[in-house]
């Protein structure tokens, strides 16, 4: 146990502490874990996005460096070794992360779609594996392609990386992007800078099928277009 860097788990939610623990699908699964090694950086009644949120414990970590986890609120962690798989993981990529695509295409919309009719893009270029529902066994399975790849997106459900990759590299979620395509333009800061990002077999069970073609996601997406010259 001591040998374990800290890991710091980042979550922002919209209850309470006691609601966190007894409300959400993150916080029963960690309500498990009683170990040392793990902190938690909860943003309780958040009602700010998730980009500034996670900048702050990021910058947190310029004095208390950890392996720093970022993740949604409704993710059961079913892996009980997920610590040391994250430890795993990040000894092999410097970003890493439960599902993403080893290629990236212009005015890609998601991590798995290639346009914005949301065609998936071919299963050859996908990788990593995620539950769906709120329990376990979960409703269904989604396995996109084999882990352990590099790729060049991430979904946000989970990413993590040591503090100081980001610090180093001065990597930072873009905080116009609140809850829409703060991955992806968090994963393609980190190309820039030539950082690995990987795929890593973790099981876990996501509630959240996400929020595609909202008018909030549409008005993210077009700010990532200008972003990035699309």
């Amino acid at each position: 146990m001591t040998n374990h860097p800290i890991i710091r788990l980042v979550i922002a939610t919209r209850e309470g502490k006691d609601g966190f623990f007894t409300n959400t699908l993150t916080g029963k699964s960690l309500a498990l874990y009683h170990w040392p090694f793990v902190q938690l950086r909860l943003f309780l009644e958040n009602k700010a996005g998730l980009s500034t949120v996670y900048n702050q414990a990021i910058e947190e970590a310029k004095n208390d460096s950890a392996l720093l986890v970022f993740l949604h609120d409704d993710i059961l962690m079913c892996d009980f070794h997920w610590a040391d798989q994250l430890i795993a993981g990040l000894s092999q990529f410097q970003i890493i992360g439960l599902a993403g695509n080893t290629r990236r295409v212009p005015k890609q919309p998601a991590w798995a779609f290639i346009n914005d009719q949301f065609t998936w893009d071919d299963r050859c270029y996908l990788s990593g594996m995620v539950g769906h529902g709120v329990t376990f066994p979960p409703n269904n399975l989604s396995y996109f392609g084999p882990a352990k790849q590099e790729v060049k997106l991430l979904d946000g459900l989970l990413l993590a990386s040591h503090s100081g990759t980001l610090i180093n590299h001065h990597i930072r979620f873009d905080e116009q992007f609140a809850f829409h395509f703060y991955d992806m333009d968090f994963c393609r800061q980190a190309e820039t800078k030539g950082l690995t990002l990987g795929t890593w077999p973790l099981s876990v069970v996501h509630k959240s099928g996400g929020n595609f073609g909202s008018e909030a996601w549409k008005k993210a997406y077009q700010a990532y277009l200008a972003k990035w010259m699309e």
